[in-house]
């Protein structure tokens, strides 16, 4: 099932243990007490238009409840994991705050060492577990194409055999059109008039390259955009090649190609006038959409 979201509202719900918290074409397993966790500002990380393919920058809005005990939280089906000496069961719960569970969605934990953990997709159920070493703050995040900014840090406590619960509650973004959502890979950058991508773009590429690498069954359509100067034809033989190319990047990453589409618009969709540098370099871009 797929799950373009844009978060609106997101609650945190922490489990573990007494302390409980309150409430030109160019370029371009027992539980321990645990800290409650950190939200940071109703702020984005990404850029307007890594948001949605019109620009839109919707507000996060970040609550603490107390919740139950984490110990008894569980997936549809039985648990694969147990908390250990050395690592915490992290349980997550991504419910929609009138709709219920949501299924499908990954979650991604960066540690304090920058090393990174994901959870499965999560079930029916809204559930989804991940191990992770004690002792560490964590960056969260829903793994998305959109998306980079951090959800939610959590502090894991440096305690043996620890459960602990999150439930992330928050309501889509429901735009005026019921349309694919459509992301611009803000930073692709590629040589003047041509389809070679330059290793700046490699980290945002790489992001792509993460999302298709855990959302197993996700598919998705690259595509190439110019502005309208030069030849009508000629930027989109140029659109088509560069969102070939980034087709063959994360094919080179171990992307299975039959999982990507790669077409190029030219200068036909443009998002902004092209009346100026700053909006002729906006329409110069590549964008990424879930099928």
């Amino acid at each position: 099932m797929r799950h373009p979201i844009t978060i609106l509202a997101l609650t945190l719900i922490a489990c573990g243990g007494a302390n409980q918290p309150a409430a030109s074409p160019g370029g371009q397993a027992g539980e321990t007490s645990a800290p409650a966790p950190s939200s940071p500002e109703a702020s984005s990380g990404a850029s307007p238009a890594e948001q949605t393919g019109s620009g839109e920058k919707p507000k996060d809005q970040f609550t603490m409840l107390d919740t139950k005990s984490a110990k008894e939280t569980r997936g549809t089906m039985p648990s694969k994991l147990a908390a250990t000496k050395t690592e915490a069961l992290m349980k997550f719960m991504v419910v929609d705050k009138e709709k219920g569970p949501i299924q499908g969605i990954v979650i991604s934990l960066t540690g304090t060492d920058g090393k990174k953990y994901y959870t499965e997709e999560t079930d029916s159920g809204g559930y989804a577990e991940a191990l992770v070493p004690v002792g560490q703050k964590y960056d969260i995040v829903y793994v998305s194409l959109g998306r980079k900014d951090i959800t939610a840090t959590y502090d894991v406590t440096n305690e043996p055999k620890q459960n602990i619960k999150l439930t992330l509650r928050y309501k889509k973004f429901v735009q005026e059109k019921a349309e694919p959502e459509r992301v611009v890979l803000d930073g692709v950058n590629f040589d003047t008039n041509k389809a070679t991508i330059l290793p700046e773009s490699f980290p945002r590429l790489d992001r792509v390259v993460e999302y298709m690498t855990v959302k197993k069954k996700s598919r998705i359509r690259i595509s190439g955009h110019t502005d309208n100067v030069g030849n009508k034809q000629a930027n989109k033989v140029l659109s088509d090649k560069r969102a070939r190319a980034c087709r063959d990047y994360l094919i080179s990453k171990g992307i299975d190609g039959s999982r990507i589409e790669a077409v190029g618009f030219g200068d036909e969709r443009p998002i902004a006038p092209n009346d100026t540098e700053e909006h002729r370099h906006m329409n110069r871009r590549i964008e990424a959409m879930d099928l």
